[in-house]
């Protein structure tokens, strides 16, 4: 029977379908995420999600605040990569204000996004695998991950939710530490990320529950604003990397790997090879790191060193001003976005002269293809939904916000 003839036998039957809630208590929801399904025995007829469990208000928040306290708010956003959401913002507000950051602090940048990237994709890949039986890779690679946190901490003392960076640049350089934690991760994680891969890749029973589950057509992708791994699993090559390049990502070589069905294989697919991706880009701007200062000579937006602050005259009245937000950013209207770990992050920020936003957004990813989930698994079975939400990669911080 065709599908959209199985759905229109359905019509007379709505007596009879049964009401299921998926979350927000099931495991697979992270307590946050209700969709109520109609169930017709295992297969999926509708579905309705349900949201803002966790709505914090973090856009009315951040028009209350001095810009350079926003920074602890947008890492509360998709806190499984939260260096590139601070670094976004930090790029934002140095657009409107006109600051340029010199290369070291712009390669210092690179390193750490794409760390975080590789942190969000290990989290997400090995939660597929959790959900098709595999518990054994998302024990492996979270010991990875934890060599990425300790990175952070070398650098900002902080390792989840890590206010990491400054808006003008890096708040210090890297440590002779983080030096060493980085060059022995990229001797060592290469092979273990293999050994994960050729757990699941061709693994008969992971290809048969991943692949056709949760698809999505290029076009529909691209009607719902799809971006990132989501929309590159569809077959469409678009990364703000490449398309728009920031913080000299123009400098390094790598590719954007894609796939051609838009399923949850191809999602999975798609995130394996970026994270090859990412160790190459993190190679070339560590092996071709710059000298020279590690932040912008801007004292009205950066803070200035603590023994200046209680020796020079100067430094004191800055590190006031800035402190208690008495620095006003110049009026104006922008548009910045990033490559987020699971799209297109971007920050939407007019300002009319005073201490603080007059209005900002944030262009979550999860928030627009999350609308799209209830189509995905129109049809599937039960099971195919649970595996479909985690391809999506839907982090509920940055979906509620």
């Amino acid at each position: 029977m065709e599908i959209q003839s199985y759905f229109s036998s359905l019509d007379s039957l709505d007596g009879e379908l049964a009401t299921l809630n998926l979350g927000p208590t099931h495991p697979a929801t992270h307590g946050i995420f209700q969709n109520v399904l109609k169930m017709n025995g295992e297969r999926v007829v509708s579905a309705e999600p349900t949201i803002g469990y966790i709505h914090r208000a973090f856009e009315k928040l951040a028009e209350h605040r001095p810009y350079n306290q926003i920074t602890p708010i947008t890492d509360r956003l998709n806190y499984c990569s939260s260096p590139i959401n601070n670094i976004g913002w930090h790029m934002t507000v140095e657009k409107l204000a006109r600051i340029e950051v010199p290369k070291r602090a712009q390669y210092m940048r690179v390193i750490l996004m794409e760390l975080a990237r590789i942190a969000d994709h290990l989290i997400c890949n090995s939660v597929i695998g959790v959900d098709t039986g595999a518990l054994t890779g998302f024990t492996y690679m979270f010991q990875e991950r934890e060599r990425i946190y300790e990175m952070y901490e070398e650098i900002c003392g902080t390792r989840l939710t890590t206010n990491i960076g400054r808006i003008g640049g890096m708040e210090r350089d890297f440590t002779p530490a983080f030096h060493q934690k980085l060059r022995d991760f990229l001797k060592t994680f290469p092979e273990r990320f293999e050994e994960f891969n050729s757990m699941l890749e061709r693994n008969r029973i992971f290809m048969d529950r991943t692949i056709g589950a949760g698809p999505i057509s290029a076009e529909r992708a691209l009607s719902y604003g799809f971006t990132g791994p989501n929309l590159r699993a569809c077959g469409v090559d678009y990364d703000v990397r490449v398309m728009e390049p920031y913080s000299s990502y123009e400098d390094f070589d790598f590719i954007i790997p894609v796939g051609t069905q838009g399923d949850t294989y191809d999602r999975f697919m798609v995130r394996q090879e970026e994270v090859r991706q990412s160790l190459r880009i993190i190679r070339q701007a560590y092996e071709n790191l710059p000298g020279g200062p590690y932040h912008a000579d801007v004292p009205a937006y950066y803070l200035p060193e603590k023994p200046d602050v209680y020796t020079k005259m100067e430094a004191l009245i800055y590190h006031f001003k800035i402190v208690m937000g008495e620095v006003p950013i110049p009026k104006g209207e922008v548009y910045h976005a990033v490559e987020g770990a699971n799209g297109e992050l971007g920050f939407y920020l007019i300002s009319d002269g005073g201490r603080q936003p007059y209005r900002l957004h944030f262009r979550r990813p999860c928030f627009i293809y999350y609308q799209a989930y209830p189509e995905m698994i129109r049809g599937a079975m039960l099971s195919d939904a649970i595996l479909t939400m985690s391809s999506l990669n839907v982090i509920a911080g940055e979906l509620d916000a």
